[in-house]
């Protein structure tokens, strides 16, 4: 049987990387993208590609039924946490109502199979590092809270299906997959982050170090961290791409809901990482420091035991250069991206 699933947010970052792992798959995809922070052609040519909000509840029904779709992998979401501390209700309007939305556009069509674009940021300052999942989810910041209340919105209305003694069959299934830092670009130099403004860090340094930027801040330098700067974990954007894939067969097969950590189960800090885009760029940029922001934990690194047990996803770009390399590459071709010819639109 030939699956059919539709992808909100996929002409994004991490969304356009997992439609084209999904594509090579085997899978048929539909993406559903408002075109806010993601672009047209990110979108590969042999995707259907609608351009509607992800919370427009009847738009979404129609594409489920004419396309027969099985699954929806939901990447659609606000994620500048600096952001949601100025404008918060932007951040629960479109990460938690639009995501009910669409959750209940699922209910209505029969659709069982969810897999949600969830962030590290749901556990706030860990209290143990690595932070499993059983940790306290305590967020510090309105992105942090938008994810996890929409973790509880999966999980109740899971719970509630059990409670009114829904058939097995007919039950809805999730994975919550919680991101650390995501980070890098397609090995071939054809997909990565183009976000205007972005705040990541290896973005911001591989502009800075193309001379996109006329400098670079650290955000605090007197945390109680080894060389003072925040540490994290850094996951290679076709890894967790390819956490995805993984998790839908997951559900695919018969799987239970689970929320899972997606990282690699250890960190590098602000300067490391600085450091190691200066040496594969072979460039020297300026930087500067700054005050801290608000938001930013001083550690965060994922306990990566769950996913491995669960789905047996065993990463194949754990390499901080690799990572920055593929960055880099990026940034330096991203000007030369147009519009490519051939790609399918869904009309209305």
């Amino acid at each position: 049987m030939q699956h059919h699933i539709l992808v909100t947010g996929g002409a994004g970052y991490i969304g356009s990387h997992t439609t084209r792992q999904l594509l090579q798959a085997g899978y048929q995809v539909v993406v559903v993208d408002n075109l806010y922070s993601g672009n047209r052609w990110a979108v590969p040519e042999n995707a259907i590609f609608a351009q509607h909000d992800a919370g427009e509840t009847e738009a979404v029904c129609k594409l489920i039924k004419k396309h027969q779709i099985t699954a929806v992998i939901h990447f659609a979401g606000h994620i500048v946490v600096p952001e949601s501390l100025s404008d918060p209700a932007k951040y629960y309007g479109n990460n938690v109502v639009t995501s009910l939305e669409l959750i209940k556009a699922c209910r209505q069509t029969g659709v069982r199979y969810f897999i949600f674009s969830s962030s590290a940021a749901v556990y706030g300052i860990p209290e143990e590092v690595p932070v499993n999942e059983k940790a306290l989810t305590a967020p510090i910041n309105p992105y942090g809270f938008s994810k996890l209340i929409t973790e509880w919105i999966l999980r109740d209305i899971g719970n509630s299906d059990r409670i009114n003694n829904i058939p097995p069959d007919q039950r809805i299934s999730y994975v919550a997959l919680r991101y650390f830092n995501v980070a890098g670009a397609s090995l071939d130099g054809s997909l990565g982050q183009a976000t205007p403004n972005a705040t990541h860090l290896i973005k911001v340094a591989c502009e800075a170090a193309c001379a996109k930027r006329d400098h670079m801040a650290i955000f605090g330098t007197d945390y109680g961290t080894q060389d003072g700067t925040c540490v994290r974990d850094y996951i290679h954007v076709e890894d967790l791409a390819r956490a995805h894939v993984t998790a839908l067969r997951y559900l695919l097969s018969g799987g239970e809901s689970q929320i899972l950590n997606c990282g690699y189960g250890h960190g590098y800090s602000v300067r490391e990482v600085i450091d190691m885009v200066q040496k594969v760029s072979r460039r020297q940029f300026n930087i500067v420091e700054a005050e801290r922001r608000p938001g930013d934990p001083p550690v965060l690194v994922a306990d990566k035991t769950r996913i491995h047990e669960v789905l047996g996803w065993i990463p194949k770009y754990d390499d901080l250069a690799m990572i920055c390399e593929t960055a880099y590459k990026w940034e330096n071709t991203l000007k030369q991206l147009h519009r490519k010819p051939g790609m399918q639109t869904e009309a209305g």
